[in-house]
């Protein structure tokens, strides 16, 4: 399957998805601490991750934005634009607190805005949330509101907080 599009960091590669993630989407998508935050529970099997593997595929062959985050050829998260204008991530928690995600967030926002006409990037992350909450903020998204029980998980209520990043606020 040809992946068009990479995007290559100091450390890592930004591709697009391909039938093969499938085993290590599973372990990071069933994995409670990469879940915490999402927008849905932890993977209960192998067929929830392939139809969301599936949707990537789909989605990527139409708008190639939503990238698999790579290191050293191993899949090892997610980062890129959901939808309009809205961007986000998840890694493994193997990888956490090594500064994949900015690095990775860098070259998306900066590919995004060389490659798109958005005015604008916007993120949502849980208030609890402040590794990511720091990380948008160090990339210059500025806060713009918040909301209650935005997402129920599991009969539990969480929070966001919305933030915005101009075109014109980015110079990397």
């Amino acid at each position: 399957m040809d992946q068009g599009i990479q995007i290559r960091t100091e450390r890592l590669v930004l591709r697009g998805p391909t039938p093969d993630d499938l085993d290590a989407m599973y372990a990071l998508y069933r994995d409670p601490r990469a879940m915490k935050y999402w927008s849905t529970p932890p993977h209960q099997d192998r067929a929830q991750t392939k139809a969301l593997l599936d949707r990537y595929i789909a989605s990527w062959q139409v708008d190639p934005t939503y990238f698999q985050l790579t290191l050293d050829g191993k899949y090892i998260g997610n980062v890129g634009k959901h939808r309009d204008d809205e961007v986000g991530f998840i890694l493994h928690p193997d990888h956490w607190r090594q500064g994949y995600i900015q690095e990775a967030m860098t070259a998306l926002i900066t590919y995004l805005f060389e490659t798109t006409t958005l005015e604008r990037l916007t993120a949502e992350a849980d208030p609890l949330n402040i590794g990511s909450i720091r990380m948008l903020s160090g990339l210059g998204f500025t806060e713009t509101h918040r909301a209650s029980n935005t997402f129920c998980i599991n009969n539990q209520w969480s929070d966001s907080v919305y933030f915005t990043l101009p075109r014109g606020d980015w110079a990397r």
